[in-house]
């Protein structure tokens, strides 16, 4: 097997195996007979600008999976998968241009505002893997052990608040941005996310990572960067749980629920 399809099965271990999302250019009778051929279920089909379009299955066989996150590393298609109902062992920051006109440019407000969130993190001893996507960032987390997604949210939510801060107490405009938190229990149902070492559908430019120093990565780097974060920068569970209590002792109305793995 494909080394960087292991590592992918390894980081994203916790989300959906059965269930996911392709983005492709591709389309007709010919390739969704070709795409179910394994018995999955295609769920719906959407079709955006530029003759995207956009495949959920259901019922995804493991192998199969395995076979998708293939072609996604070989970027033949970009493949999304979904959280877990119930807890997670990954979240991310979906940092975005909040502009209803020109939301395509990149403004300065989302590279601060990764900056701002990782510097937060690593107060608190932690360090996000920051992946480039379209006009902004998936800024990932990943633990030891899946955490229920309520948890999550709540620890998101003041790093997010933080962050925004951060951009105001700056004088930038924190209102430029958007930060989607991920996973939301919510949404959870419905929101998928592309996994690394795609090229974007819309740009064809690779999912490069941008370090802490700043620095944006190539492909062959960010794939071993990529490696080395799940090696060495996963969160414990305790950890977590430290500075959850922390985090909620600042804020009188946060959610103090007991901490779980979950199921």
């Amino acid at each position: 097997m494909d080394t960087r399809v292991e590592l992918l099965s390894a980081f994203y271990q916790a989300m959906c195996e059965d269930k996911v999302k392709l983005e492709t250019k591709n389309y007709g009778f010919e390739f969704v007979k070709d795409l179910t051929a394994g018995g999955e279920t295609l769920d719906y089909v959407q079709m955006e600008n530029h003759f995207i379009h956009k495949y959920r299955l259901l019922n995804v066989p493991g192998h199969r999976r395995q076979s998708l996150l293939q072609g996604h590393v070989n970027q033949d298609y970009n493949v999304c998968l979904y959280f877990n109902e119930t807890a997670n062992n990954t979240l991310c920051f979906n940092i975005d241009n909040n502009y209803k006109k020109n939301n395509n440019e990149i403004i300065p407000e989302i590279e601060l505002a990764v900056d701002y969130l990782q510097q937060h993190l690593g107060t608190y001893g932690m360090e996000a893997v920051s992946v480039k996507s379209g006009r902004g960032y998936h800024v990932w987390l990943r633990f030891e052990r899946p955490i229920a997604n309520q948890l999550l949210l709540d620890f998101m939510i003041q790093i997010s608040a933080r962050t925004l801060a951060s951009l105001h107490f700056n004088h930038y405009d924190y209102h430029a941005i958007k930060i989607n938190m991920n996973p939301n229990p919510r949404f959870v149902k419905n929101i998928s996310l592309r996994a690394f070492g795609s090229k974007h559908i819309k740009t064809g430019s690779f999912s490069h990572i941008k370090t802490t120093d700043g620095i944006l990565l190539n492909e062959e780097d960010s794939w071993k960067y990529f490696e080395h974060y799940m090696t060495n920068k996963t969160v414990s569970e305790r950890q977590f749980g430290l500075v959850y209590d922390e985090l909620v002792k600042t804020v009188p109305n946060a959610s103090r629920q007991d901490r779980g793995t979950g199921t």
